[in-house]
């Protein structure tokens, strides 16, 4: 599971990994501005379709989908081994990602957090 931070004096998110999570995804954590952050949904159903092309990380049918993957033009970053713990944070302006899909403990506490952090024009 991962991690998910907001820093709002640096006005950064971040997701971090731990143990051998960091062995699956090919990095510790990744850390976006907040002004990238579209929003966040907490969506069991993405990790039970198609993930994309993976560029890298580890894909295990119906046990772990983790790293880079590309689908339909996006990248996105995966993280889930529980599908009903997947939390989908959309992302603009960014230079690496458009997507996160990343598992974490409480969805919808996750969500909420992320929700109330980013920045409304």
């Amino acid at each position: 599971m991962a991690r998910i931070t907001i820093d709002r004096e640096q006005a950064t998110l971040t997701a971090e990994f731990q143990g051998l999570d960091k062995l699956w995804t090919l990095k510790s954590s990744l850390e976006i501005p907040l002004a990238h952050v579209r929003g966040a949904t907490h969506d069991p159903g993405i990790a039970r379709g198609w993930m994309g092309l993976r560029f890298a990380g580890t894909h295990v049918p119906g046990v772990i989908t983790a790293g880079h993957f590309r689908h339909d033009g996006e990248h996105l970053f995966w993280y889930v081994k529980n599908p009903d713990k997947a939390v989908v944070i959309q992302l603009a302006d960014a230079n690496t990602y458009d997507r996160l899909v990343i598992e974490v403990d409480d969805p919808r506490a996750t969500v909420a957090l992320i929700e109330r952090s980013i920045p409304r024009d």
